[in-house]
């Protein structure tokens, strides 16, 4: 449900891409984000980090979009939050010695801690690889592709490795306890 929760302000682009501009877009995606954090904020007493790094990199990218009137800015968002993921997982790992993909997804996997490590290193190069690859269709491909991309390209590659990943760790999965062997 998270997951569909976070699409929300790339699926209002979308919308506000086709029924008007980039520009539009970018300011619905600005408000988008902006209230899923106030949303947050009321609902759940906190706002997950996540959400707030998402906040503050709209809201200045697609600001200097719409200041500056130059989709370049936008288009760049993705790119600088994969980028910033993979910084963040990498020198966590390497310097201070967290996992933020352990502490994620620990409930699911009991797995040893190279294979944590492993997984870590994917995430960062996938998130390296995702950010390269959408400057590509950004740059290389029309704008109205390049919003097709990152709705659709995106989270179907994002859901992908996720699948990719599970198969690939299925033997260290966490078995869910069913309430009615409780009894």
């Amino acid at each position: 449900m998270k997951f569909f929760f976070d699409l929300i302000p790339v699926i209002l682009f979308f919308i506000g891409f086709k029924l008007y501009d980039i520009f539009t877009a970018t300011a619905i995606a600005i408000g988008a984000t902006i209230a899923l954090i106030i949303y947050a904020k009321i609902r759940h007493g906190k706002v997950e980090k996540m959400l707030l790094v998402n906040g503050a990199i709209i809201s200045v990218l697609g600001g200097v979009t719409l200041l500056l009137h130059d989709k370049t800015y936008i288009m760049w968002k993705p790119t600088v939050l994969y980028w910033l993921l993979a910084a963040v997982l990498l020198i966590a790992n390497l310097f201070f010695k967290k996992n933020f993909i352990q502490q994620m997804m620990g409930k699911m996997l009991n797995a040893p801690k190279p294979i944590w490590d492993k997984l870590n290193l994917a995430w960062v190069l996938f998130l390296v690889i995702l950010g390269f690859v959408n400057l590509y269709v950004a740059f290389n491909y029309s704008e109205n592709a390049w919003v097709n991309f990152k709705l659709f390209g995106v989270t179907s590659i994002m859901f992908i490795f996720i699948i990719a990943q599970t198969l690939l760790l299925k033997q260290y999965l966490i078995e869910p306890v069913d309430d009615k062997e409780s009894k």
